[in-house]
C-alpha cells in the first residue's frame, strides 16, 4: 500500500476501535471476538447454549405481539451492541436491523429474539470477514428484496452487498420507504438503492486510484425488475413508482452500472432481506466471506 499511498509504517495492525485484525501472507481477517465476548458476558449469556442461525425462519416480529413489555433500556443496549458488531459480522445485519425497528416499547418476544442473536454470536465468536490477497480489484454488487415482509406496514426490505474480489466491504439491510405492489417493484427499488451506493463507491475508489473503467455489475434475481430498469417503455406498469428510483436507467445508459440476472440460489444479498433456513444461511454466509479464523492458512508476514 505504501507504493500507492502516502503513509507511515507503524508495523502490523492488530486492533482498531474494538476490531481485531489478523494478517497472514495470504489473508487479512477482521473480527470482533473480544468485543462480542464482553457483550455476551454483560447480558449473562456466557454459558448459554448456542444456535446455528440468528433468527428462526418461520417466525415474524411485529409491534403488538401480545406478550408482556420488556426492559426497554436493556433491549436498546443489546441492539446497539449488535449493530456495532455488524462492522465485521454482516451475517447478523438483517437480524440487527429488524430488531432495531422495535426500540420503542419492546416486548418479551423481541427480547427473546435479541438474546437468540447473542446465542448465535456465542457459537461463532471466531467468525469475521476474510479478505484474500491477490484478487482483482473489480467492484461487484448484489441486490435483493423480500416482499411485504414487515407485519406492521407491509413494506419490503432491501439488501445489497459489494465486494472488490474477496469478502464484502459495503452492505446494508434497509426497510423500503414505500409499499411495493409486486415483487418486481420491490426488487426494482432495491436495485435503485444498490445503484446509488455503487455510484458513490465508484467515486471513492477513483479517489483512491482504483478507477472502475467498466460498468459495475449488480446482480439481481428478478428478470422483470431488470427489464423495467432497461426499458422505459414500461411506463404504464411503473408510473406509480416514485421518480427518484428511476435514475437507475440513467446509470445504465451512462454505463456506470450493468444490471445482470443471477439465479435466486446464488443471490448472496438474500441473507440481508429475510430469515433463512440453516443450510441456506450457512451457504450464503460462506459466500459473503464471513468465516472462522480457525480455517486461515499461512503465517504472519513480518
Amino acid at each position: 500500500m505504501m507504493q500507492h499511498y502516502e503513509m507511515s509504517d507503524l508495523g502490523l495492525l492488530y486492533h482498531f476501535l474494538g476490531m481485531g485484525v489478523l494478517q497472514t501472507d495470504k489473508h487479512i481477517f477482521l473480527h470482533h471476538k473480544k468485543y462480542a465476548l464482553k457483550v455476551i458476558e454483560k447480558f449473562g449469556l456466557k454459558d448459554c447454549k448456542s444456535v446455528v442461525t440468528p433468527l428462526v425462519a418461520s417466525e415474524t416480529l411485529c409491534k403488538e405481539d401480545g406478550s408482556e413489555a420488556a426492559n426497554e433500556s436493556e433491549y436498546r443496549q443489546i441492539v446497539g451492541s449488535l449493530l456495532y458488531l455488524t462492522a465485521t459480522r454482516l451475517d447478523i445485519m438483517f437480524a440487527s436491523s429488524l430488531l432495531a425497528r422495535f426500540m420503542h416499547n419492546p416486548t418479551r418476544k423481541h427480547m427473546g429474539t435479541a438474546k437468540r442473536v447473542l446465542r448465535y454470536i456465542q457459537g461463532t465468536l471466531d467468525y469475521g470477514i476474510e479478505f484474500i490477497k491477490g484478487k482483482t480489484a473489480t467492484l461487484i454488487g448484489y441486490c435483493d428484496s423480500d416482499w411485504a415482509g414487515s407485519e406492521d406496514d407491509r413494506r419490503s426490505t432491501s439488501g445489497y452487498a459489494f465486494t472488490l474480489g474477496s469478502g464484502m466491504f459495503s452492505w446494508a439491510s434497509i426497510k423500503q420507504n414505500t409499499v411495493a405492489l409486486s415483487t418486481a417493484e420491490a426488487e426494482y427499488v432495491s436495485a435503485a438503492e444498490a445503484t446509488s451506493q455503487a455510484k458513490w463507491l465508484r467515486f471513492v475508489l477513483e479517489d483512491f486510484g482504483e478507477e472502475q473503467v467498466e460498468g459495475t455489475p449488480i446482480l439481481c434475481d428478478n428478470t422483470f425488475a431488470i427489464a423495467m430498469a432497461k426499458n422505459p417503455v414500461f411506463h404504464q406498469k411503473t408510473r406509480h413508482i416514485s421518480r427518484k428510483f428511476h435514475f437507475i436507467r440513467e446509470a445504465i445508459q451512462a454505463k456506470e452500472i450493468e444490471l445482470i440476472y443471477c439465479k435466486t440460489e446464488d443471490q448472496i444479498a438474500d441473507i440481508l432481506t429475510k430469515a433463512l433456513s440453516k443450510y441456506r444461511f450457512v451457504y450464503l454466509r460462506d459466500l459473503l466471506g464471513v468465516k472462522s479464523a480457525k480455517g486461515l492458512e499461512g503465517s504472519v508476514d513480518a
